[in-house]
């Protein structure tokens, strides 16, 4: 099915508005992304271009720019969420809890919600057996943490016609690929429906800062400027602002005030949760009973 099949449109404006508790106004949906980039395979991005640009394997410089962020940048996303009481949802390569035991028990152990982010870094579309991966990757998750992940992100954001097909078979109940809308949405499946949780793309550290090479400053001022707009809006129907990042970018010394300057604006404003995204899910169930 093409994605328009899928769900019918609907306009934002003729929807009844959903209601959060405590008239909050903002739902912050905070996504750490934790990958294993095979050096068997070209990397997923690049902080130094190869030279003459011919890819060369391995490819240690930006392996190991990748490496950086789970030795060293996610430790300080750690620091931070248990400061602020936030407890995120991990956006996880089910291979992390093999080739990176120390951090994915670190993130159990602080009680993150793991949402399945496929076996290891890769488009879907290059995935020959895209079932036998997805249910690879949901058993080794549920595993390690002692529960099936509900939720499924796809390695940047990829998925093919077939795969909300595969992943309802599999048991996932969200999905933050389709990144179309301020609210929950469904969109059906020969399974039953998926619900789609915005996955607020522009705010995403890859895009704004390593595609669109835009300075740390610039970030914080979006983040800001998006929260400050949510918060207006929220007023009369709640919003959801979802924040992704990568501790190989926003885990740098260089970038980590900026990814604090975030939530230290945000938190002095009223009306603000920071749910996960199963969390985001039972609401959404709750309010679509009531309206």
């Amino acid at each position: 099915m093409q994605p328009r099949d899928r769900a019918p449109y609907s306009a934002i404006v003729d929807r009844p508005p959903l209601r959060l508790p405590g008239q909050a106004r903002v739902i912050v949906w905070t996504i750490v992304n934790l990958e294993v980039w095979d050096i068997g395979r070209p990397m997923a991005r690049q902080i130094i271009p190869a030279p003459t640009g011919q890819v060369l394997l391995p490819d240690v410089p930006n392996w190991s720019w990748h490496e950086y962020g789970m030795r060293v940048g996610v430790w300080r996303f750690f620091r931070l969420f248990e400061r602020l009481g936030i407890r995120p949802t991990l956006s996880v390569n089910a291979r992390v809890c093999e080739d990176y035991v120390r951090v994915a028990e670190q993130a159990r152990g602080a009680g993150w919600e793991f949402m399945g982010h496929a076996y290891d870094q890769m488009p879907i579309h290059k995935i020959e057996d895209q079932r036998g991966m997805i249910h690879r990757s949901l058993d080794i998750l549920e595993r390690f943490t002692g529960s099936r992940p509900r939720g499924w992100l796809g390695p940047g954001l990829t998925q093919t016609e077939g795969t909300p097909e595969l992943l309802a078979e599999a048991g996932i109940q969200y999905i933050g690929d389709w990144v179309w809308d301020d609210e929950p949405a469904e969109i059906s499946t020969g399974h039953g429906p998926l619900v789609t949780l915005p996955y607020t793309v522009e705010l995403n550290d890859i895009p704004t800062m390593m595609v669109q090479h835009h300075e740390s400053p610039y970030w914080l001022r979006r983040c800001q400027d998006m929260f400050d707009r949510y918060h207006l809006e929220g007023a009369e129907r709640p919003k959801i602002m979802a924040l992704a990042i990568h501790p190989y970018i926003s885990g740098q010394p260089h970038r980590i005030r900026y990814l604090e300057e975030v939530y230290d604006y945000i938190n002095r404003h009223e009306g603000v949760l920071h749910w996960n995204g199963g969390e985001i899910l039972d609401w959404y169930r709750t309010q679509n009973k009531l309206v």
